[in-house]
């Protein structure tokens, strides 16, 4: 095992961080006759890691104390390959990940399984072995899409009583049953979680006051395509309000009809989602195109 680190290490070029920088400024002292296209390519080619993490960002804060280093092996790191999983970016604080249909988020009380959650601290801990992903928030299993971990608790604490001012856009996609009555709207209900179901109110009876917004892409006799945007996070609530609606999202056996089910999986997917960067202030904005299996739906044969 010693050689093997011994190996690793002689694959990078290692600097010391005695100053507060960004990274491009940082890496033009160290390289002063590299032009700032050169030093951009080694961002973009995921070359240069901040303590052991694919640093992309330009403009990334670099602190007292920490470690760069650039891969000699053009290749870098062992990319991560997992087939529910797949990581859109990630650096010294957080990662974003699109989740496939069938993937929990985290394990529940009742429920002891592999997720999205201990796939990611697995895949942490080949660099750090204290390292863990932090659950910010969570998508239901059967939904698929793009969520965010946080890699210290600090971040996660930040992203969590924060929430509300630092995510800006959240949208999801989905197929319901039958034809939207309208083109756009809101709903807004009451949800109370029993555990097992969460209950709508059209009142406040003491439940959580949830809103969503929709918008109708396109439909045809069976289906409607629908756009989604959250301005409340509660548990299952686009399931419930398109419930509410009159029109399940398809593949709901829990809010919907269970025989309605064309594509043998939850029709919903959250295909964006910006934030600005807990540390860093950047905005970021993470986009995945419609399933190409919702848009099939409503192809003319």
């Amino acid at each position: 095992m010693p050689k093997q680190v011994a190996r690793a290490r002689n694959q990078y070029t290692d600097y010391l961080v005695k100053e507060p920088m960004e990274l491009m400024e940082f890496l033009a002292t160290k390289m002063p006759d590299a032009s700032r296209t050169k030093l951009k390519s080694l961002l973009s080619k995921r070359i240069v890691y901040v303590d052991n993490v694919i640093t992309t960002q330009y403009n990334f804060p670099l602190k007292t104390g920490m470690k760069v280093q650039i891969s000699r092996d053009k290749g870098g790191h062992k990319e991560f390959s997992n087939r529910l999983l797949k990581i859109v970016y990630e650096d010294a604080y957080l990662i974003v990940v699109e989740k496939m249909p069938g993937l929990l988020s985290v394990n529940t009380e009742r429920q002891k399984e592999r997720t999205a959650a201990t796939i990611l601290t697995e895949y942490i801990r080949r660099s750090n072995r204290q390292g863990k992903a932090f659950v910010v928030h969570r998508l239901d299993r059967d939904t698929s899409g793009l969520m965010m971990f946080a890699k210290d608790e600090r971040t996660q604490h930040t992203l969590r009583d924060n929430w509300q001012e630092i995510v800006f856009d959240r949208r999801y996609v989905a197929v319901v049953a039958g034809q939207m009555e309208r083109n756009a709207g809101m709903v807004r209900s009451w949800l109370t979680d029993r555990k097992l179901y969460v209950y709508s109110s059209p009142t406040d009876d003491g439940g959580k006051e949830s809103v969503t917004h929709f918008r109708t892409i396109k439909s045809n006799e069976k289906y409607s395509l629908v756009e989604l945007v959250l301005e409340t996070g509660r548990k299952n609530q686009i399931r419930v309000h398109m419930q509410d609606l009159g029109h399940p999202v398809v593949g709901d056996g829990r809010y919907g009809w269970e025989d309605i089910n064309p594509l043998g999986r939850l029709a919903l997917h959250a295909f964006k989602l910006c934030f600005y960067h807990p540390v860093t202030g950047e905005e970021l904005h993470f986009e995945t195109p419609y399933p190409g299996e919702f848009k099939n739906l409503f192809v003319k044969r």
